[in-house]
């Protein structure tokens, strides 16, 4: 695939997405070093410039690499995923599976190292949800949600929780757009009340079994429900 003179706007985009090209197709293969600045300037028909903000955004897209004193060479021919999107891109009982993972050791953790400040910030997050269960699904998916976080919090591991964090956007979409989610709580007026209780009594009573098997058990009928949605 040949290079081809650009449009005049927008030329960095423009350069990138050309250059991108040419890496995908297998024209520079991987370990190959790119044409210097001024060749491809001339053969995109645009300034170096343009040309060094473009080869910018391909080394942060981990497609090239510059060597200093060597030039630019290829070490990818896919640009990298960011952990964002490659969440939102993933199937949504895969996100499940693994958010189960992470926040079931979560809520044992918390039940063993919960100071009164966790105690209290999971009460008022039960309460919120608690008012929440009347409201629209957004609303209520939302404080559902912050319950599980302030149990992650709990847990006192700033890795589990910034592992969390990246997880929720994720999780907050897909329990929004769960088929049977009103359905599920027109016929539970509580919405799971009683095993979200059962959970913070488990964390306050530091009772780790109990908060395995009770998260375990929620999570796991939720994410049945999501199979069968994508089924």
């Amino acid at each position: 695939m040949p290079l081809g003179t650009l449009r005049p706007s927008p030329l960095v985009e423009q350069a990138a997405e050309n250059l991108r090209e040419q890496i995908s197709c297998g024209h520079w293969p991987v370990g190959s070093k790119l044409p210097g600045e001024t060749t491809l300037a001339k053969t995109l028909g645009v300034g170096r410039s343009t040309v060094r903000e473009a080869l910018r955004a391909l080394a942060g897209a981990g497609l090239v690499q510059p060597r200093q004193g060597a030039g630019v060479f290829v070490i990818a021919t896919r640009p990298e995923v960011d952990w964002p999107t490659r969440l939102r891109r993933a199937a949504v009982a895969d996100v499940y599976e693994v958010r189960m993972l992470l926040e079931v050791q979560a809520a044992r953790l918390a039940a063993l190292r919960r100071t009164d400040e966790d105690l209290a910030a999971l009460r008022t997050a039960l309460d919120a949800r608690r008012a929440a269960a009347g409201g629209d699904d957004a609303a209520f998916v939302d404080a559902d949600i912050a319950l599980h976080t302030a149990v992650v919090s709990a847990a006192h591991n700033p890795v589990l929780t910034d592992l969390f964090a990246e997880f929720a956007p994720a999780l907050r979409q897909a329990l929004i757009d769960l088929p049977d989610l009103l359905p599920r709580r027109t016929a539970d007026p509580g919405t799971g009340d009683d095993s979200h209780t059962t959970l913070v009594d488990a964390i306050t009573a530091c009772d780790p079994d109990t908060a395995d098997h009770t998260l375990t058990t929620e999570l796991t009928a939720v994410l049945t429900r999501l199979k069968h949605s994508e089924s």
